[in-house]
């Protein structure tokens, strides 16, 4: 756990710098893709998706 832990912050961090410096290349992309598979494999699993699913619900039920 304690590796890919460190794993995932080393390609946070990789991702932010990414992002700050304007276009995202493939190479980025493969980045936080990766990013992305490994935080589904973590603890914080469960929080992210109910954070991402609430703010659907909100945004779902705004009328223009």
């Amino acid at each position: 756990m304690v590796v890919s832990l460190s794993v995932v912050v080393l390609l946070f961090a990789l991702a932010v710098i990414f992002t700050r410096n304007g276009g995202l290349k493939v190479s980025h992309a493969l980045v936080c893709l990766l990013l992305g598979f490994l935080l589904a494999g973590t603890s914080m699993a469960p929080t992210i998706h109910s954070g991402l699913t609430a703010t659907a619900d909100i945004v779902s039920s705004l009328r223009p």
